[in-house]
């Protein structure tokens, strides 16, 4: 991992990270980028001297400590709609012992970290399905891409760059996506209760 260019400190932080679960709690740790003096996209060594990561940022971050631990630098977009318009949302992807799981930086109650239990990524995808909606209701996700290795962005330095790395999200942005639903089964959904927008709320950070 040399070649990387990791510090001491990148490497002593990445060692405790030992499993996906360990990197998920860090990054729940890490208070949520609202992006508050414009757009980011930083890499992993930088939300680590930052201490603050949005969900591109957590993926990328996640993607680079699975990688250090044998897994490969994946990373997958969950597409939403866009009338009404909702955010998309990307996640790290990892496998074990056979089935996905995934890590996630979000700063809401819902679409955070899965266990590795799913046989397809069309069934991790849909475990985010029910949660995935607006205060108006409107329950949203739509597509999710294939996954992005990115070692693909190994000539920007991707996982110690003190630049900004918008390259990956537009990519992964572009690549391939796959529909989860009929045009008949979007028409016949039925609408988030009250009880599920009230939890939908719940923020991890204040925005202060």
């Amino acid at each position: 991992m040399s070649h990387f260019n990791y510090s001491p400190q990148d490497l002593s932080l990445f060692r405790r990270l030992s499993t996906p679960a360990k990197i998920q709690d860090y990054l729940n740790s890490v208070p949520f980028n609202f992006e508050k003096n414009g757009q980011t996209c930083f890499s992993p060594r930088e939300v680590i001297k930052n201490k603050t990561a949005h969900c591109a940022e957590g993926a990328i971050f996640a993607s680079a400590v699975l990688e250090f631990h044998g897994y490969k630098p994946l990373i997958m977009d969950l597409r939403s709609t866009t009338k009404p318009y909702d955010y998309d949302h990307v996640v790290a992807i990892y496998k074990k012992d056979g089935h996905f799981g995934a890590i996630s930086k979000t700063n809401h109650a819902v679409l955070r970290y899965r266990e590795p239990v799913y046989k397809t990524i069309r069934e991790l995808v849909m475990s985010y399905f029910h949660e995935y909606f607006l205060d108006t209701d409107k329950k949203t996700l739509r597509e999710y891409s294939n996954f992005l290795d990115l070692n693909k962005f190994n000539k920007l330095n991707w996982r110690t760059t003190n630049e900004h790395l918008f390259e990956i999200p537009a990519y992964l942005d572009d690549i391939k996506h796959h529909k989860i639903l009929t045009s008949k089964q979007v028409k016949n959904l039925r609408l988030a209760d009250k009880v599920e927008i009230r939890a939908g709320k719940i923020r991890e950070y204040p925005k202060g």
